[in-house]
């Protein structure tokens, strides 16, 4: 067999390409009361917002970094780091009336058409303010409000935005998200009121172009009784050699007899933080699923949470994550059950090449009342090479003598043997060793948006490129 070189990194030209800032507002770096206050005022937010951004600044100032879960973010300074920059353009509601550089940059990214063929509604964001924003007229027939969090703000939803906003993941939970909540911008507001079907996805992509920059959207979802909604979240940036910050929250509401799918690929850059913080919290008889892929930043730290409140509550979490050479990806999801017959399926795949870090995290917690609750947490990691790294940090905490609790990790290389059969069917070994990589994450891929899971599997092909010398 011919000896086998490193495996090359990913093609990333689809995401690589960067735009000029001519023009572009953008606050200077650092974090201070002046520039949160900043931030307020040209969104001309309410006082209550105002308020609360600095009570988070406060916070962030006074919390340590997190010292028992997470990965090294020692490399981040955040005095380097701008937490607002915009393009001077104005929401559109019609791709025709964004600016041809940034409609440039989504066309690329095969959003419009994917609006076109299979989505419900549509949210864009570059850098800190949404540009584009959309959503099929029959869902707005139906009461199905997806807008920004800023237009719902100065809306009839207001009373709304005040009740949700902060209260699952709230600015003391960590110093990112006190972060997040001194200098969030842009994001989604989401309301499917009770006895709705979506028939189609919404989708909000993610998109940031400058420099020394952090992206800080928030997404709050809020589904009533009896409803059901897929969200899609896409993520991406352009490579630099100075540190990017993304440190988005997402809050997510399900009431009784509802089924929600969270769906999302980030794909940001190797120069990246992806500090990102997701909950959700579920109501009685209702399903929750995660769906997640992620394939980017210098490091990662997600860890979607699931509070099951309500009987016979179910969530499902899916994930994948893929590092290369440069990257610690400490990923993973913590589920609270409290309710009566809950279960928590957990599945998640990594993959290690280059010297890449693949950590995942689980903590389960299984409170007193929830009677003969189930949780199963299954991860299993595929290393490409002698210097890569996989680590498994599962915590389990039960307090219910009926429940049932499980726990597998497995940690495997490509065989010799399966590649070698494999090209004695006629495969080159590049063509063989995509195939096992392709067959490892396939329990992932069919579960996310047939368009995301075709990127999926390109981003693994080029991946593997190169595999043979």
């Amino acid at each position: 067999m011919a000896e086998r070189t490193q495996v090359q990194d990913v093609d990333r030209s689809l995401y690589d390409f960067t735009k000029s800032e001519e023009g572009y507002e953008r606050y200077a770096d650092g974090l201070t009361p002046e520039i949160v206050r900043s931030i307020s005022a040209k969104k001309d937010e309410p006082e209550w917002m105002l308020q609360m951004r600095l009570d988070a600044l406060e916070t962030y100032q006074n919390l340590a970094m997190p010292a028992n879960w997470g990965p090294d973010t020692s490399g981040l300074d955040m005095s380097h780091i701008s937490t607002y920059v915009s393009p001077k353009t104005k929401q559109a509601s019609n791709w025709e009336e964004v600016p041809e550089d940034i409609k440039d940059t989504f066309e690329r990214l095969g959003i419009p058409q994917a609006e076109r063929e299979s989505l419900a509604g549509v949210g864009a964001q570059y850098d800190s303010e949404i540009v584009y924003h959309n959503m099929k007229e029959e869902m707005a027939k139906q009461g199905v409000v997806y807008t920004t969090i800023e237009d719902a703000l100065h809306s009839e939803y207001e009373p709304l935005v005040k009740q949700y906003f902060g209260k699952l993941i709230p600015p003391r939970d960590h110093k990112f998200a006190a972060l997040h909540y001194a200098v969030w911008s842009g994001g989604s507001f989401v309301y499917v009121p009770r006895g709705i079907t979506v028939d189609y996805p919404l989708q909000s992509y993610f998109r940031l172009n400058a420099q020394g920059a952090g992206q800080f959207e928030h997404t709050l979802i809020i589904c009533e009784d009896d409803t059901n909604l897929h969200f899609i979240e896409g993520c991406s940036a352009p490579k630099y050699y100075a540190a990017n910050l993304h440190a988005g929250a997402v809050e997510i509401f399900v009431g009784n007899r509802s089924h929600m799918r969270y769906s999302t690929i980030e794909n940001w850059s190797k120069n990246m933080f992806n500090l990102n913080t997701k909950r959700v919290t579920v109501g009685t008889d209702s399903q929750m699923e995660w769906i997640s892929g992620s394939f980017g930043s210098h490091v990662s730290y997600l860890y979607p949470t699931s509070i099951m409140k309500g009987d016979r509550s179910s969530v499902e979490f899916t994930g994948i994550t893929f590092a290369g050479q440069n990257q610690d990806l400490d990923t993973g999801c913590k589920v609270i059950l409290q309710g009566a017959d809950t279960t928590a399926s957990v599945e998640t795949k990594s993959i290690s090449k280059d010297g890449g870090i693949n950590t995942f995290r689980s903590s389960v917690v299984i409170g007193r009342k929830a009677e003969r609750a189930r949780a199963s947490v299954s991860c299993s990691s595929l290393m490409l090479d002698d210097i890569s790294r996989s680590d498994t940090i599962p915590a389990m905490d039960v307090r219910c003598g009926s429940a049932q609790v499980g726990h597998e990790a497995t940690i495997g290389r490509i065989s010799d043997d399966t590649i070698l059969y494999l090209m004695s069917r006629g495969c080159s070994e590049e063509e063989a060793r995509t195939m096992v990589v392709n067959g490892f994450a396939n329990p992932v891929s069919k579960e996310l948006p047939l368009e995301y899971a075709v990127e999926m599997n390109n981003l693994i092909k080029l991946e593997m490129e190169g595999a043979i010398g």
